[in-house]
């Protein structure tokens, strides 16, 4: 018989924490057992209306616990929450926080008790909001010290500062850029076939690069399309070139603004030798998703080369290869991503939100939802059913799909659904689940190391964070959330 971490806690008098653990998985007879038990084994009890979601609450001491559960005879764990390989097998773990010098990281944040969340306990580190019988309400806040916050971000900062940009270099590849000479209808097949969502721009008399052209353009294309009062036909998109319509772009703009002035953009990017520092705040504080690395052999810029289109991604994928075996050296990786001020969430009752999380149903029109991508800022919307579960993500770079097939030529953005537009992709769901290459999701409890793994994976450019079981949005994590935190902007 082990001796376990309850009864330790209690003759040394430490202070024990109520932690309510879920099995959302079905069952006739579910049992826990863990390091807090001595490994013996606690019946769980079914929650009311829900025969196949098991709960239990154990007073747990601060501090590192493993644990397992027995469904029907059978040894399991929860592949949701953390697990590592011990000498009984494969184990799911928690980890308490302590309570010396730790301050709130995020207080506002509430952490579900009802029967839709796998576990209400952190993923890998701290205390949570613990709902018993009786209705009385445990609030041990996520913390985390300041000191730990700023050695993260010290250390991230270092490593970001120390690296360049040639580093995200792929080991063989292809970039592709557009000439500005180029039919807009050409350029966007070229970008849907290409299965890219922006291309730089090539201008060849000024024999240097000028811009790009990106999903957002074709979505302004298409409003100017659907606009009565455009001057811009289906007949011109043929022949209007690139170069054409980033004039028409820069009015169009000076003209939303209020400016009057047209004052073109300039050309961002970053040179091989841009530390990986200089290039992700080039994209964060201009808000484009990629920046191209260019390399100017001569001292007076000709003949420039295109080399990658750096991203977000790519350098978090470096962060996240370079500390893999070294986590524990970065301690605001064990927070969960519910306690700290990163990305958007919906709001609680009465509680006020700066920034209002986006989604809609799949009958609304896709001109809405194009107008929302521009007027929200936002790169992707969250589909959902009636009960606010997810079914899907539309998202800027699903505008080329358009493309194929002329497909742009005879829709209708306010009669058509965001349903119907979603399947014009190249591969429409037709299921909604975990795995789905589209609704890429994480949960509340999900630590920050396991969101930045899962962000730093080809493709992935957010996650949509979703109460287990229900899968109800609870809120959406961006790359550049990622970012701002982890830089402290």
């Amino acid at each position: 018989m082990y001796p376990s971490d309850m009864d330790f806690a209690r003759e040394s008098g430490m202070m024990l924490i109520p932690t309510r653990f879920v099995w959302p998985y079905g069952g006739r007879n579910v049992l826990i057992s863990g390091s807090f038990t001595g490994w013996t084994q606690w019946p769980m009890t079914p929650v009311e209306g829900c025969p196949t979601v098991f709960q239990t609450i154990c007073s747990l001491p601060p501090g590192y616990h493993q644990y397992k559960f027995v469904v029907d005879g059978e040894w399991r764990h929860d592949e949701h929450q953390p697990f590592v390989s011990s000498n009984i097998g494969t184990v799911n773990t928690i980890l308490l926080a302590r309570e010396a010098n730790y301050i709130p990281a995020m207080p506002s944040a509430q952490i579900p008790s009802g029967p839709g969340s796998n576990m209400d306990v952190d993923n890998e580190a701290f205390h949570r909001v613990v709902q018993v019988s009786d209705g009385t309400s445990y609030e041990p806040f996520s913390r985390i010290s300041e000191a730990d916050l700023e050695i993260s971000r010290h250390r991230i900062a270092s490593f970001l500062s120390m690296h360049m940009a040639y580093e995200l270099l792929p080991e063989s590849g292809k970039v592709i850029a557009l000439d500005v000479d180029l039919p807009v209808k050409q350029a966007f097949h070229i970008l849907h076939e290409q299965g890219i969502s922006m291309a730089p721009l090539w201008d060849f008399l000024k024999g240097k690069f000028v811009g790009v052209l990106s999903a957002l353009d074709f979505i302004l294309i298409m409003r100017e399309l659907g606009n009565h009062g455009s001057n811009m036909t289906e007949e011109e998109l043929d022949t209007h070139t690139i170069s054409a319509w980033k004039e028409a772009k820069t009015y169009l703009n000076s003209q939303i603004n209020g400016h009057g002035s047209a004052v073109p953009r300039l050309f961002l990017h970053a040179g091989p030798n841009n530390n990986l520092k200089e290039v992700a705040l080039k994209i964060l504080q201009n808000g484009v998703s990629t920046v191209p690395i260019i390399h100017s052999p001569s001292e007076d810029a000709s003949n420039p080369q295109l080399l990658h289109l750096a991203s977000l991604s790519g350098i978090l994928k470096c962060i996240c290869r370079y500390f893999r075996h070294s986590s524990s050296s970065l301690p605001v990786l064990q927070l969960p991503i519910c306690a700290i001020p990163v990305g958007t969430w919906v709001p609680k009752i009465g509680e006020p939100n700066q920034q209002t999380l986006t989604m809609l149903r799949p009958n609304a029109s896709l001109s809405v939802a194009l107008n929302l991508l521009i007027q929200a800022q936002v790169s992707s919307i969250p589909i959902v059913d009636d009960n606010d579960s997810l079914l899907d993500v539309y998202s800027r770079s699903d505008i080329t799909s358009l493309a194929k097939d002329k497909i742009y030529a005879h829709i209708n953005l306010e009669e058509t659904t965001i349903h119907q537009a979603l399947q014009y992709r190249d591969d429409p769901l037709t299921t909604y689940d975990y795995g789905n290459q589209r609704c890429h999701m994480c949960l509340r409890f999900d630590s920050l190391h396991k969101v930045m793994d899962r962000l730093s994976k080809p493709g992935v450019r957010r996650l949509v964070i979703v109460e287990a079981g229900s899968k109800r949005v609870e809120g959406i994590i961006s790359l550049s959330d990622i970012f701002r935190f982890l830089l402290g902007i």
